[in-house]
């Protein structure tokens, strides 16, 4: 990883009388009711045209997940399919979209592994999350490539009081898990940072069906984390600050179609691994230039770095990609009723592989404006970018939105927008496999929204939209990819919020219809239908919860010939504040311990799943000493 240099830049910048409060991002992300993806910048989740679900620490603390990509289950219209428990690769499904389909950001960075697509978001330890903010629908014209079906934002730890406050976490759980984690954060009235390093190792489960006698093992995996925070104000007006997240470590896994021979003509046995280091980098200088102006420039680089290796044999691949980029952002109150958004954007993309690539490096830059104007009657948002791209020229996306409040508890949304993702450097450039002459897949988005306050301890907030997919990529019989698919997904969800009696509960549905155009049958691995409620209630010192996530059957092939059987899964957790310094945490998952999988994989003419954990359990200790 490398730190863009800010000291010339910051010795450049006025030093005048400014307006804007100190750290006002990093308080934002405590708050529940706040969102910073939509726009790139702080609002009321409620002025915001995006559909969205937010998870602070707190709610974090509170559920105890495992994973973010198990947090993401809550989200209505969000599915995940892994291959096989923790640290297992995940399909991340939003509004029936593919994974690559979908834009994961880390403290604004893409983390994306742009040779393949994936997000390898199962590597993101969940200690050194501070927030989770999912968008759902396109939003192309804020981020451009990638934002079809939403985008996931992770926000690192940030440090909270003046002062200084450690804490040590340790939790040993079923499988021979154990995790580890320390941190320190605090700060004064200038200076802000949060420190934390963690731990996971857990022997895990044996992922597949016995294929060959190398299967049955149990697959283990291991995470070192690190994060590092840091925010300073250099005025009252002007702040500087950075992030970094590192995650690596080894992951076993399962091939139980074994590795071809090429002498033999055979497929022989293996034990394969990986060692991954997935890492992003930020930095940023933020000022209010006067009443009306607030610029904000971001410097990044992220790294997806992979190696397989074969116990069995020598075999080895490396498939490294790294990132930079440059962001700017301006924010403009024009008078009391416009506001509008200007920006620009570039990145280069590089790959390094043991697999020589026709092309390595490919840049994209980017221009975008977004006007909002306000009524008491009405408000509209209307937005326009421009993307560049060394391989596949010009793009443009389009967004607009019409908020029509009924009254002061009830508000519609009417939005259209159009989303694109450029193919990866495996779909381009991988060698004999690929195709340069692809195009990007399109879409084109409408969307009725209906947000309700029922009551004062209830919230509803529902959508209704299609989404329609254009020049999708797909291999063709030459075994090459082509832009000859198109889909169309129709889907409802729908997030109720209510108290009851000091329960706090968080119900969660959605059911979709995702079809390829071509041939009719549902897209592969999307449910139609899902379900998760989150049930919690404080009693004093002592905190008590379920959750429960049903989801219905699927298909693991675009033929529709391999049918996925639904499940529900059940969980309990609790906690225990002994005082003001310790707190123990105890929860069980899949606790009727159904047998379920959300893959499947072929092995001698027969369909197998890959196995998801069984009853498991999870025991944690928190000690965070007053100083």
């Amino acid at each position: 990883m490398k730190l863009f240099p800010l000291a010339l830049t910051l010795t450049m910048l006025p030093a005048g009388p400014l307006l804007a409060d100190s750290f006002e991002r990093d308080q934002a992300l405590k708050l529940p009711d706040v969102l910073i993806s939509a726009n790139r910048q702080v609002e009321a989740r409620n002025d915001s045209s995006a559909a969205n679900t937010v998870f602070t620490r707190e709610d974090i603390d509170r559920l105890q997940p495992d994973s973010v990509t198990d947090l993401l289950r809550r989200v209505p219209g969000v599915q995940v399919a892994q291959t096989g428990g923790r640290g297992s690769l995940p399909g991340v499904y939003i509004r029936g979209t593919q994974s690559a389909q979908s834009l994961v950001l880390v403290d604004g960075q893409r983390i994306g592994n742009s040779s393949s697509g994936d997000s390898n978001l199962q590597h993101i330890n969940i200690e050194q999350v501070e927030r989770v903010e999912v968008l759902r629908g396109s939003r192309s014209v804020i981020y451009g490539s990638d934002a079809i079906g939403g985008v996931i934002q992770i926000f690192t730890r940030r440090g909270g009081e003046p002062g200084l406050r450690p804490q040590l976490h340790v939790g040993v759980g079923s499988h021979q898990t154990w995790e580890r984690s320390l941190g320190l954060s605090g700060g004064d009235e200038q200076t802000r940072f949060n420190l934390g390093a963690s731990l996971d190792e857990t022997a895990g489960i044996d992922r597949t069906h016995e294929s060959y006698p190398s299967d049955a093992d149990h697959d283990a995996y291991r995470n070192q984390s690190f994060s590092l925070s840091l925010s300073h104000a250099l005025t009252e007006n002007i702040e500087i600050g950075a992030n970094v997240l590192d995650n690596r470590g080894k992951s076993e896994f399962d091939n139980p179609f074994g590795r071809f021979d090429l002498n033999t003509f055979e497929s022989v046995q293996q034990q394969p691994y990986s060692e991954f280091d997935v890492s992003s980098v930020s930095s940023y200088v933020d000022a209010r230039i006067n009443d009306a102006w607030k610029s904000r420039i971001e410097f990044g680089h992220s790294e997806n770095r992979e190696k397989t290796f074969d116990k069995l044999s020598d075999e080895r691949s490396v498939f490294n990609t790294y990132r930079d980029s440059v962001s700017w952002q301006n924010d403009l109150k024009l008078d009391e009723r416009n506001s509008l958004i200007l920006g620009g954007d570039w990145y280069e993309d590089r790959v390094n592989s043991s697999t020589a690539f026709d092309e390595d490096s490919r840049w994209n830059r980017a221009a975008f404006i977004q006007h909002r104007y306000q009524t008491d009657s009405f408000s509209t948002e209307l937005g326009l970018r421009r993307d560049q791209n060394q391989q596949f020229g010009g793009q443009n996306s389009w967004s607009g939105t019409l908020t029509l409040p009924l009254n002061p508890d009830n508000e519609v949304l009417l939005t259209y927008s159009e989303g694109f993702r450029a193919p990866t450097f495996n779909d381009l450039y991988y060698p004999d496999f690929s195709n340069p002459d692809l195009k990007p897949e399109t879409s084109k988005s409408y969307e009725l929204q209906w947000r309700s306050q029922l009551t004062e301890d209830s919230r509803l907030e529902a959508s209704l939209y299609r989404t329609d997919l254009q020049d999708a990529i797909i291999f063709g019989s030459n075994s090459r990819p082509e832009n000859v698919a198109s889909a169309r997904i129709n889907g409802l969800e729908a997030a109720l919020k209510q108290d009851w009696f000091g329960w706090q509960s968080n119900l969660g549905l959605a059911i979709i219809d995702p079809r390829d155009r071509d041939t009719g049958h549902t897209l592969a691995r999307r449910a139609r239908r899902t379900l998760s409620l989150d049930v919690d209630r404080q009693f004093d010192r002592l905190g008590v919860g379920a959750s429960w996530l049903a989801v219905s059957s699927s298909y693991d092939d675009l033929n529709n010939q391999h049918e996925l059987g639904g499940y529900g899964l059940m969980g309990l957790r609790s906690s225990w504040e002994l005082n003001r310094e310790i707190k123990l945490e105890l929860k069980v998952d899949n606790l009727l311990d159904k047998g379920y999988s959300r893959v499947l994989y072929s092995h001698e003419d027969s369909q197998y799943g890959y196995r998801e954990e069984s009853r498991s359990w999870l025991f944690g200790v928190t000690w965070t000493p007053e100083i």
